[in-house]
């Protein structure tokens, strides 16, 4: 890509590979605080509770803000600029979590008022997880990388942070308590921060909006924006089989993370030390998924990457824990479905960025998302009803039966056809009129 290459939607001016290493870095210390509460924030509620139903009831708490925040801030990030929404929500989110531990070492936690804080901590989440997803492809043009490159590193990123805060959390709650793991999640949303207001430039993002309007009139307003990108993504059928199929296997995986593994890790007598480790293997293996995943998907057939990615990174993780296996067997199916894994967000974010315009790519990412993630809130609440009602192994069978039926069914349907055509080739190019049946999701295994 040239200086001038306008037309491709090139940034003009010197090659800076600082933009997108910042963004990556912000990503880096974010999801791993993030996932560090995965398991300080579940073991928390079920060792001080010993409810199921209450764990399940906290991570709904969480995730339902996170969602509907997320659906209704795609316009302002379009409009405000990623940058401002991710530094400000980072610090926010930071707030809310370091009260957890001080409001508990000061005897005035209660559980309504730990529902409000986790509440809050959602909210500010789902903006800042956005515009941290916005700016990756301009940050790949300032830097001059293809696209699938970056989305490719972003995957990758998104699985060194699920190894690595898995692994602490579990070791931090093992040995010095889940309190602990709370206030590192608290530091980490605040060194993103950081990282986002000092490593970025202040245009960063403003790429994104659209062309000034005339002397004299003013630019669309919020719910016009917000209409634009829905009508957007309606268009397109693969998108929305896409976002179907990964709504579903995200509630999923949600019971799974936050009830069923802390379940069985309890019941096995595993402990939170399991947790983690089970983590950190899965996320190892698709740390090497995804490496695999940004230097060689763009010339294999997407379709069969995906589906095959899902058939890996699926089912098995539910049977293992159901069939009461020696943890080193669990180790090893972990491994095989991290590895999975890996393939399958960096050809997905490469299909999908690809196909939006970049002054609509916050408000149609963030419906996308919310759209894809809708069922995460309701997992844990679902799993944690369940798992009380009819016992663990019960619904680690059924929800590793629906996982392969989902991602099966899916994947026959005539519109999945369509991944493999390819546009653009790491370019994120405008959209004439005709092409408004385009749209993009963002989606999370």
């Amino acid at each position: 890509m040239t200086d001038d290459a306008s037309e491709a939607g090139g940034i003009p001016g010197k090659r800076s590979l600082r933009p997108l290493g910042g963004v990556l870095a912000a990503m880096v210390v974010s999801l791993t605080g993030t996932r560090i509460s995965v398991v300080a924030l579940p073991w928390f509620v079920l060792v001080t509770t010993g409810s199921a139903t209450q764990t399940g009831l906290v991570a709904f708490c969480e995730m339902a803000p996170y969602v509907v925040v997320k659906a209704f801030t795609g316009p302002l990030v379009d409009r405000i600029g990623p940058r401002a929404v991710s530094w400000t929500t980072d610090l926010a989110s930071a707030t809310a979590a370091a009260a957890v531990p001080l409001l508990h070492a000061l005897d005035l936690l209660s559980f309504p008022l730990l529902l409000v804080l986790v509440a809050l901590i959602g909210a500010a989440r789902g903006p800042g997880d956005l515009a941290k997803e916005v700016m990756v492809p301009e940050a790949a043009e300032r830097g001059r990388v293809p696209l699938e490159r970056a989305t490719g590193l972003a995957g990758v990123i998104e699985r060194l942070a699920s190894t690595v805060g898995l692994a602490v959390g579990g070791s931090l709650v093992a040995l010095l308590g889940p309190l602990t793991g709370l206030a590192v999640n608290a530091g980490c949303f605040a060194l993103g921060s950081v990282i986002i207001k000092l490593a970025l430039p202040r245009g960063m993002g403003h790429a994104a909006e659209e062309a000034p309007s005339p002397a004299g009139e003013t630019g669309p307003g919020y719910w016009r924006r917000f209409g634009e990108g829905f009508t957007f993504l309606r268009g397109e059928p693969l998108l929305l089989t896409v976002i179907v199929m990964c709504g579903i296997t995200n509630l999923l995986d949600a019971a799974f993370t936050s009830v069923l593994v802390p379940v069985w890790a309890r019941e096995s007598g595993n402990g939170p030390t399991a947790i983690g480790l089970m983590g950190s293997v899965m996320g190892a293996a698709a740390v090497g998924g995804s490496l695999i995943a940004a230097m060689v998907a763009h010339r294999l057939r997407r379709r069969v990457v995906v589906l095959t990615g899902f058939l890996l990174a699926g089912a098995p993780r539910f049977l293992i824990l159901a069939f009461d296996a020696p943890l080193g067997v669990v180790l090893a199916v972990f491994a095989v479905s991290g590895f999975g894994a890996g393939f399958v967000n960096p050809v997905l974010g490469a299909v999908l960025v690809e196909r939006v315009p970049r002054r609509m790519l916050g408000r149609v990412n963030a419906l996308g998302d919310s759209l894809s993630w809708a069922g995460i809130p309701l997992g844990g609440l679902l799993a944690g009803a369940a798992v009380t009602a009819v016992g663990l192994v019960p619904v680690l069978l059924a929800c590793g039966a629906a996982y392969f039926l989902t991602t099966n069914l899916a994947g026959l349907r005539p519109e999945w056809r369509e991944i493999d055509r390819t546009r653009g080739r790491g370019v994120v190019k405008p959209h004439s009129k005709e092409d408004a049946s385009q749209g993009s999701a963002t989606v999370a295994t």
